[in-house]
């Protein structure tokens, strides 16, 4: 297992509209989280997993975020998008777990063939307790809450914190390294998120992303 338990992992992204996007904008973001002492980092794209990989040997969880109006599945969708990352460098394929409708095979198949044929973890992105069990029977190496909130079943879990309920129903029920992810913006949170059993934390945002940050601040100087 290349996430040791009680890891921080930074999620080094930045959207095309970001000033920050860019291969070599988030190598160095990934240089400072390691200096900062994280564990491992997440990345999108085979370009930005390429860059990052050049300078770092932590294990990075590769993704590949393809947007198609069709399926509302866009994280690692496809077997082409799983091998991609991993010829470039990612140590462990990240993907959306859940049963939603994708461009490519079901998502069971898609993690047995990653497992198979590339040698490679899976980190399971899911939004509730059923999917995440469903994950790591389907062979999930880390099942995390990533999407909850974030799909039409989970909208009314979007709130400003993560959800812990979930986390600790995770860790409960599911006998698989459980990770936090999604909305753990302080560090209170995170080692809430520890206190419940989490394996890992993955945080982004509060970390990477200098235009949120900056924004969260202007909004203090308003209220």
């Amino acid at each position: 297992m290349l996430i040791p338990k009680g890891a921080l992992v930074v999620s080094c992204q930045a959207r095309a509209d970001n000033p920050l996007h860019g291969p070599v904008h988030m190598a160095a973001m990934a240089r400072a989280a390691e200096a900062g002492g994280a564990l491992g980092l997440r990345a999108n794209g085979a370009e930005d997993v390429a860059a990052i990989r050049a300078v770092t040997a932590l294990p990075i969880i590769g993704i590949a975020k393809v947007w198609d109006e069709r399926f509302p599945v866009y994280i690692t969708p496809g077997f082409a998008q799983a091998a991609g990352i991993a010829a470039a460098g990612a140590d462990i394929v990240g993907l959306d777990a859940t049963p939603r409708p994708r461009d490519g095979e079901p998502v069971e198949r898609l993690i047995g063939r990653i497992r198979s044929e590339l040698g490679k973890e899976v980190f399971a992105d899911i939004a509730t307790l059923d999917e995440g069990r469903a994950a790591h029977a389907h062979g999930a190496t880390y099942v995390a809450t990533t999407l909850s909130g974030y799909t039409e079943e989970t909208a009314s879990r979007k709130t400003k914190g993560p959800d812990l309920e979930l986390l600790s129903a995770l860790v409960a029920a599911v006998a698989a390294p459980i990770v936090a992810e999604g909305r753990f913006d302080t560090p209170e949170l995170v080692a809430e998120a520890f206190r419940r059993g989490a394996h890992a934390v993955v945080v982004g945002t509060a970390i990477t992303n200098p235009r949120e940050i900056t924004r969260k601040f202007v909004q203090a100087t308003k209220s």
